[in-house]
């Protein structure tokens, strides 16, 4: 299943909505507990939903601010990754930063609109001389009543797989 082209169908159709929200808790079984929802966004970039659940809230009923982290981890990364081929380059995180602002106390979302533009002139082109760089992406974090919860800034090392030296 080709990532970037799953997350294009997703953009205008439910059922594959349904497929892609069905596939990554597979891909990614870390975030499964969660109950994450990827939803692409019309215009380009992608925005995941955090369900104001008991395993994602902390002793004083807020949504846990690591489930936030890793729900800005996942929404930057799925949204590179619409821009870049997962066949032909590895991303790993190398920083994750977050500046929390509001306490969660209702469902959530996490949104990363990266311009094509810009990865293409921050990454692409900069491989074809480079062994690897850096992409930094930032997340809004929001609830339903629309209070900005959380501002996530997400460093990746992008390379290509064939100047990997470590096996898969």
């Amino acid at each position: 299943m080709h990532l970037p082209t799953l997350l294009q169908k997703a953009r205008t159709s439910s059922l594959q909505r349904g497929l892609l929200n069905t596939i990554l808790p597979w891909m990614i079984p870390f975030n499964r507990p969660h109950g994450f929802r990827v939803v692409p966004l019309p215009e380009g970039g992608i925005r995941v939903e955090i369900p104001y659940w008991r395993i994602n809230r902390n002793h004083i009923k807020g949504v846990h601010a690591c489930c936030l982290a890793t729900a800005a981890e996942m929404c930057s990364g799925l949204s590179v990754l619409e821009q870049l081929d997962p066949r032909k380059y590895r991303l790993i995180m190398r920083e994750l930063r977050m500046q929390y602002h509001y306490q969660a106390k209702q469902k959530a979302w996490a949104t990363c609109v990266p311009l094509a533009e810009d990865i293409r002139r921050q990454v692409v082109e900069p491989l074809q001389q480079q062994e690897a760089v850096d992409y930094t992406s930032v997340v809004e974090l929001h609830d339903k009543a629309g209070n900005h919860l959380a501002t996530g800034t997400v460093t990746w090392q992008v390379k290509p797989w064939g100047k990997v030296r470590t096996k898969v």
